[in-house]
């Protein structure tokens, strides 16, 4: 596997379009063969919320990308709970129509917002692993999606000045670098897998995984907050 993530502060405005495509193929025909028990399930990732709860947020998410809709407050904790009781009511089935609609349609307009919306694809594709994991799917984290996902995450945190780290995976030809690279902190290193990588960055659990991380405590790399 390779990453298209060696290049610093160039962003590549198609890059979450083509992560969401690659993912909508992935993540639509596994949900849609699922019962409506499995959309009961909790998910641990996002305590209190359930498999339903996670991917209505998702479909909110890309709906007000689509629509424009960025009031006070949008993305908060109280507007996404707002967001998922607005579609209390609809069938699992129309969530996932809206969950589709987003995967497909919202690509170009998050091209255009020249990053500020970058972050989005990314969160919402570390969701769809939430979902596998809920479901006890191998390589919740990993997948067709995981080369455009962590060349996305280098892209994200070169944006925001995260802090420099220079990532040897064990499934990529290349190294990738993340983060400022402005030079002025000596980068951090990571030795492992992608998936554990994405986990580490997303603020998820990486029990008994194997990995070397140097320079840097775990929970600086969230980008996603507590």
């Amino acid at each position: 596997m390779t990453t298209p993530a060696d290049v610093q502060n160039v962003r590549d405005p198609e890059l979450p379009g083509r992560l969401l495509t690659v993912e909508r193929d992935a993540l639509i025909p596994l949900l849609r063969a699922r019962g409506d028990a499995d959309f009961a399930l909790p998910v641990a990732a996002c305590p209190g919320w359930t498999v339903r709860d996670v991917l209505a947020h998702c479909s909110a998410a890309f709906t007000r990308v689509l629509e424009r809709r960025f009031e006070k407050g949008v993305f908060s904790p109280e507007s996404n709970d707002r967001d998922i009781a607005e579609r209390a009511d609809w069938t699992n089935a129309r969530v996932l129509d809206e969950l589709e609609r987003g995967m497909t349609e919202v690509g170009p307009v998050i091209a255009k917002a020249g990053g500020a919306l970058d972050v989005l694809a990314l969160g919402e594709w570390v969701h769809a692993g939430d979902v596998r994991e809920a479901f006890g799917e191998p390589g919740a984290y990993a997948g067709a999606g995981l080369p455009y996902a962590l060349g996305l995450l280098a892209q994200v945190t070169s944006l925001k000045g995260h802090l420099p780290l220079h990532a040897d995976l064990d499934d990529a030809d290349e190294p990738l670098r993340l983060g400022d690279a402005s030079g002025e902190r000596p980068p951090a290193r990571y030795i492992g897998d992608g998936p554990t990588l994405v986990r580490l960055y997303a603020g998820r659990p990486v029990d008994g995984a194997g990995y070397e991380l140097a320079g840097v405590e775990a929970v600086e790399l969230n980008i996603f907050g507590g």
